[in-house]
């Protein structure tokens, strides 16, 4: 008798199935900061990203400009006005694959979340979803106001019905499945950058 034969068999001889386990309350108090920006800040460093704060849209271009990734960028995609010098017009690529060669992008987020550091973008934003994941280097852009603690709260704000994909960001792509060794840019952007403005 196979091993799979075997256990199946022994499951079938059980006289009933374990009784279902009450669900969690989620009526506890979960999480929350002073200071969501900071801990924002904080945990995207721990991740391998960077949360600059700036005052308005003008302010996160003057600091872009300074940035190593965005000044070496040879293709630039912007999806946030004010932000970013565009050079490729994302409404007029037809296949994905030809954002391969995209070295920076700049993309707007909906909301942010302190405890994980992770940006929410939806699809209506992003109208290719493929440049969030194919792009060396990834900008996104926050309002403050949208920034909260935790999960929980994020979850309570989002609009799941309102696009067909959305995905929460934290950090640039990054993989130690290897020997334990940490590789940032395995599978995705080499580096994140996050403007919160306002």
């Amino acid at each position: 008798m196979s091993s799979r034969s075997s256990i199946l068999t022994a499951l079938r001889a059980r006289p009933s199935v374990p009784s279902p386990a009450p669900l969690p309350a989620l009526d506890e108090a979960f999480c929350t900061y002073p200071d969501p920006l900071a801990k924002f800040a904080e945990v995207l460093a721990t991740v391998g990203g960077k949360a600059i704060s700036v005052a308005s849209h003008a302010e996160a271009q003057r600091l872009l400009q300074s940035e190593p990734a965005y000044r070496n960028a040879k293709l630039i995609c912007s999806l946030v006005p004010g932000i970013g010098e565009p050079n490729l017009d994302l409404l007029k690529v037809a296949d994905p694959h030809e954002l391969e060669t995209v070295d920076f992008a700049v993309a707007p987020g909906r909301l942010a979340v302190a405890e994980n550091a992770a940006v929410w973008v939806r699809e209506t934003d992003v109208p290719t979803r493929a440049l969030l994941f194919i792009t060396q280097h990834l900008c996104l852009v926050i309002n403050r106001s949208t920034l909260v603690s935790n999960l929980h709260e994020a979850y309570a704000q989002l609009e799941l019905g309102a696009a067909e994909f959305g995905v929460f960001i934290s950090g640039p792509s990054k993989t130690a499945d290897i020997e334990q060794s940490l590789v940032i840019g395995a599978h995705g952007s080499r580096s994140l950058i996050v403007f919160v403005v306002g």
